[in-house]
């Protein structure tokens, strides 16, 4: 199966799972075109499949319930119920029972890529390091959620001190249309019981987001409560991509089991409700793109705050903490970069056999067209 005959069966599959948004899957595949790293981050389903196969000496490391869609884009903030500000994955579509090694492998392929397309600066090997550093010492010290609120410092190694921007987020959010007919009546229904009070005027836009859930339905709800502006998000759910391979037929999501399990201080707007996920928005309340971070930050610090991430992640298999140590310890030094470079080699070859047959197939109709 090439990369065109996996997104064709991938997205089939994908329609039978939720009601596709099409004109976004196009602006998807038009994104997976311009280069790598996001023909990376738009087809993790490939990923599943190519994994096992490049990575065959790692498919044997002990499983926990994993990312799945790990990257250098997946982390955000939240304000946890104490209105602290938390940083952390964000993102548990793909979780997955893996190979604790899945989620170190993508993630530094992340940084691999992000190095060749200048979104990073850090060199390679240092990058690996510090993520393997964050992530064996946090797992051995049992973990530690990432709470910024009350450590500046921190907050400004990473990078995240410059980012907030209260007027262009609401100005955006609130320019998008509303939606007047085909609104579901559950997302309906879910969204009001998120809302703080019942009987709250509010208004329902689309919303376009993220890119490798580019297609799944997005509504947002909008409203002025108490001198303010508040939004609640529901997304509509697709099961891993991996489910597609192993179970096409099932639909389980390990999503709420992977945030329930994680080591952090929840954010407790986020749930699933029904095929719904459910997600507070606001200005501190985002996912945050590496390219939106300062160029003055330090990225070695912030690549050991993904590692030490993953490993209050995976802390949810706790039962698998200890095996996960000694196999860590058997490995050779530079595993993870040997993976990591093999993966991103095997992600570009196929992000220009996309490119060029996407080119043919326009010459063509072109040319049907005259």
């Amino acid at each position: 199966m090439n990369i065109h005959e996996a997104t064709q069966r991938y997205e089939s599959w994908m329609r039978g799972c939720t009601a596709v948004v099409e004109s976004h899957l196009r602006f998807k595949h038009a994104q997976m075109e311009k280069d790598p790293f996001l023909f990376f981050r738009g087809t993790f389903y490939r990923w599943a499949q190519l994994w096992p196969e490049i990575c065959a000496d790692l498919s044997g490391a002990p499983r926990v319930l994993a990312v799945g869609d790990l990257h250098v884009g997946s982390f955000g903030t939240w304000r946890d119920a104490e209105g602290r500000l938390c940083w952390g994955v964000d993102d548990f579509d793909e979780s997955y029972p893996l190979p604790y090694t899945n989620d170190l492998v993508r993630l530094a392929a992340s940084v691999k890529m992000g190095i060749d397309s200048d979104h990073l600066t850090v060199g390679f090997r240092e990058g690996c390091d510090a993520i393997l550093g964050g992530y064996e010492r946090t797992l051995t010290e049992g973990g530690c959620p990432i709470v910024l609120a009350e450590h500046d410092k921190t907050l400004e190694r990473l990078g995240l001190s410059e980012i907030r921007d209260p007027a262009g987020f609401w100005r955006r959010l609130q320019a998008l249309p509303v939606i007047r007919h085909g609104l579901p009546h559950d997302a309906k229904q879910t969204l009001e019981k998120t809302l703080p009070e019942p009987d709250l005027d509010y208004r329902v836009a689309r919303r376009e987001a993220g890119l490798g859930s580019l297609g799944q339905p997005r509504f947002v709800a909008i409203a002025n409560w108490k001198g303010g502006l508040i939004a609640r998000e529901a997304k509509g759910m697709v099961p891993s991509a991996c489910l597609w391979l192993s179970n096409p037929a099932g639909r389980r999501s390990y999503y709420q089991e992977a945030i329930a399990s994680a080591v952090r201080s929840h954010d407790p707007f986020q749930t699933i409700l029904g095929t719904w996920l459910i997600r507070r928005l606001s200005p501190d309340s985002n996912p945050i793109e590496i390219t939106h971070l300062p160029k003055q930050r330090e990225e070695d610090t912030l690549l050991d705050a993904m590692g030490a991430e993953a490993a209050n992640i995976h802390l949810g298999s706790r039962r698998r903490v200890k095996s996960i140590l000694n196999d860590l310890r058997r490995r050779k030094s530079k595993w993870l970069r040997s993976a990591a470079r093999e993966m991103a080699k095997a992600v570009e070859h196929e992000w220009k056999d996309y490119r060029e047959t996407v080119f043919e197939r326009r010459r063509a109709a072109r040319a049907r067209r005259r």
